[in-house]
């Protein structure tokens, strides 16, 4: 069995053939099709987190409505970028979400990536203590809201408080139980993914990581996957760790089907530069018959070791037919491979 979902960047554009237009397009069609999700069998609905781009932004707001419609799928994010976030602040509003939908969210958090303006975080009002960079900085935040999921007070009583206290130090409230344990790092490298693990964070590994060997990506990533597992056996964690890998996969069942994405079946790795100094390697996508692309997912190492597989979605065709995206994997697909 196999855990699947899809994920969102929940891209708006108001331009021909876009099926969302607005901001408001996006996000009501990434609530019904969330839904819709549930309803086909689904196991989680994430979504990515980007500043000053036409793309989903806010998480919180949406993954509440998610909760509320929905009453048995994963929620998720992949990932919220720790650089633009005030830990504290988030550990209220993710508790309250998480309660809200009955301790269903599994969020993805990280340092970041390359966004749309330089260091947009300064304008959140945030910036690197002397001697840090941008991605220290991101982890910095990361630990602080650890430390206050685990609902431990901290925050020193008023003498002449406006409400009666409990008695001793005050924690982050509401508190949501258990949701320290579904708190995910999206991971770029080796490094950071045993990082990640001797905190005992999940692993989200996506569609591109730092080249560190010259394989093939899905061979990288499977690497990335076994480091971070043994680092979290040699951390003494009591849980065992959850591993996601997010890819781009289109079963080719109909008409439509092959013209949006029968141009695709020869995809390959890519590799490219994320910044000056990071040389980075892209997964490829994948489009193919069923029978064919069963064959395929078969061959990808990292996909075969995780426990997580997040289909990434092109938002801009409308809910109906990312349904029907989602509806051909796990009927097609998934049986096939053993994941249901």
């Amino acid at each position: 069995m196999k855990t699947i979902g899809f994920l969102s960047f929940g891209h708006w554009t108001p331009q021909p053939g876009s099926h969302v237009r607005t901001a408001a397009d996006a996000l009501l069609q990434s609530v019904e099709l969330a839904v819709a999700a549930e309803e086909l069998g689904a196991d989680g609905a994430y979504f990515r987190v980007h500043h000053f781009a036409r793309q989903l932004a806010s998480p919180f707001p949406l993954l509440t409505a998610v909760g509320a419609r929905t009453s048995r799928i994963e929620i998720g994010t992949g990932v919220i970028d720790m650089r633009y976030e005030n830990p504290l602040y988030f550990a209220e509003t993710a508790g309250a979400a998480d309660l809200i939908a009955g301790g269903r969210l599994q969020l993805g958090i990280s340092r970041g990536s390359p966004e749309q303006v330089v260091d947009g975080w300064r304008y959140f009002g945030y910036e690197p203590a002397e001697g840090e960079t941008d991605a220290d900085l991101g982890r910095r935040h990361a630990e602080v809201l650890l430390e206050a999921l685990e609902g431990e007070g901290f925050a020193e009583l008023n003498p002449r408080p406006m409400f009666p206290n409990p008695p001793g130090l005050l924690r982050i409230e509401p508190h949501a139980p258990g949701l320290r344990e579904r708190i995910w790092w999206g991971s770029g490298s080796n490094a950071t993914g045993v990082w990640a693990a001797r905190l005992g964070m999940n692993l989200q590994s996506s569609t591109l990581k730092d080249d560190e060997t010259g394989e093939p990506f899905h061979v990288q990533q499977r690497k990335q996957i076994e480091v971070y597992r043994q680092a979290w056996a040699e951390a003494g964690h009591e849980s065992e760790p959850r591993v996601s890998v997010s890819r781009s996969i289109f079963a080719l069942t109909s008409d439509l089907d092959r013209a949006y994405f029968g141009a695709s079946g020869a995809s390959r790795d890519h590799v490219g530069m994320l910044d000056e100094r990071t040389r980075a390697i892209f997964g490829r996508s994948y489009a193919a018959e069923p029978d064919v692309l069963v064959e395929q997912l078969r061959a990808d190492e990292a996909i075969q070791a995780a426990d997580t597989l997040l289909l990434t979605v092109p938002n801009q065709l409308g809910v109906d037919y990312n349904a029907h995206v989602l509806e051909s994997i796990l009927t097609h697909v998934a049986p096939a491979l053993g994941w249901r």
